[in-house]
């Protein structure tokens, strides 16, 4: 039986959310409500009468075309069989086209490769291994590769940014699994011992010096500290607002979606992490440090606080999300890796994002504004 695309309500589309084992928080109907400046629908794909598949779909309009839209779903859509996707995506298609979207952005949860922690701590060591994909794989997923043949053979073009971070969600990410190949829960002492001996003993460190992380509210808090990080890394911070509508639209969706983790020494906020679950996926969201009192290892602690409740919950997966694939020791990105790959967990490649061009004139005059504007951001202006 074909598949029709339809929209759904918020209702409908957190039900099915709620059935699956894993779906992206980009993939929820609370994550329209934080991306304020998108109008945001629900979408299911039915077989007949059964809902079988939901996807969020943001909608951006072009500048002084506004009838036309961006239709971007963010790691998604959420949907079975992806290896069969031009069943999924054609009444996809349509529906937006139809709906007046010059052009469609999608990114398939699905994975092509994987690299072991050591793997990726050789490659740093190497000066030969510039980035990820010139290790072999540790793992290769042919769904991965059947996916991205079949987007490539429809006509979907590839968003592959040289540094693996553009406009959209990066490529690479870095994850850490909470079972054993078998299917079997792995344990606080497990993941301790598949962590480097730097990470073992800041946690240690951590607990020595008195460091408590507690769950709690105090998004103020967090953002005079996020700011601070901001400064201190030289990156632009999110507003509070941004923050607020997270935690509200989030946790009116689901109480357990979100949570603020805050490590405190000797009553000062050393640390504090945003840590966000949808069904056995966890993911570390937002991270801040103080640049005072760095020798008690607040971040650590925060992120073994996180990782510890992600396992006690039945969680899959602690996901650190987005890395670059350099492996250059001299690339100022390398030293995130690095810090990731201290958890002992592997980096990811998914298929990455996709764009299915709809109305060519608009969408070339859509990515010429990208560009001038991504020209003159990195230009200060």
């Amino acid at each position: 039986m074909g598949l029709t695309v339809v929209p759904i309500s918020a209702a409908e589309h957190v039900a099915f959310v709620r059935k699956q084992r894993s779906v992206s928080f980009l993939q929820t109907p609370a994550w329209g409500r934080v991306k304020t400046e998108w109008r945001s629908e629900s979408l299911g794909w039915y077989a007949g009468r059964t809902l079988v598949g939901a996807g969020l779909v943001l909608h951006r309009p072009v500048p002084r075309l506004e009838r036309f839209t961006l239709a971007y779903l963010p790691q998604g859509p959420a949907i079975d069989s992806p290896g069969e996707i031009d069943a999924w995506l054609d009444p996809l298609t349509a529906h937006l086209e139809a709906d007046g979207a010059f052009a469609i952005r999608l990114g398939p949860p699905v994975r092509t490769n994987t690299w072991s922690a050591a793997q990726v701590k050789e490659g740093i060591a190497d000066p030969g291994i510039e980035r990820l994909t010139d290790l072999p794989s540790q793992q290769t997923d042919p769904l991965g590769a059947r996916v991205t043949s079949q987007l490539r053979d429809a006509g979907w073009l590839p968003q592959y940014p040289e540094d693996g971070f553009g406009a959209g969600q990066p490529q690479f990410t870095y994850e850490l699994p909470l079972r054993h190949p078998d299917g079997q829960s792995r344990t606080e002492d497990d993941l301790l011992a598949g962590m480097n001996q730097l990470w073992r003993r800041n946690i240690k460190k951590a607990a020595k010096e008195g460091v408590e992380v507690t769950v709690g509210e105090d998004l103020k808090a967090f953002h005079d500290l996020y700011v601070h990080t901001a400064e201190r890394d030289r990156f632009t911070p999110r507003p509070l607002r941004y923050f607020e509508a997270m935690f509200a639209a989030m946790s009116a969706e689901d109480p357990e979606r979100i949570a603020l983790y805050l490590a405190r020494h000797q009553g000062d906020l050393v640390a504090a992490a945003i840590l966000v679950r949808v069904g056995a996926h966890a993911w570390y969201t937002y991270g801040a440090s103080s640049t005072e009192k760095r020798e008690v290892r607040g971040s650590n602690a925060c992120q073994w606080a996180m990782i510890r409740d992600s396992l006690a919950a039945g969680c899959d997966v602690y996901d650190l999300r987005g890395i670059t694939p350099t492996l250059d020791a001299d690339d100022p990105h390398v030293g995130l890796i690095q810090f990731k790959v201290g958890t002992g967990g592997q980096a990811v490649r998914y298929v990455g994002e996709w764009d299915l061009p709809l109305r060519p004139m608009v969408y070339r005059a859509f990515d010429l504004y990208m560009r001038r504007r991504g020209s003159l951001r990195r230009r200060g202006r």
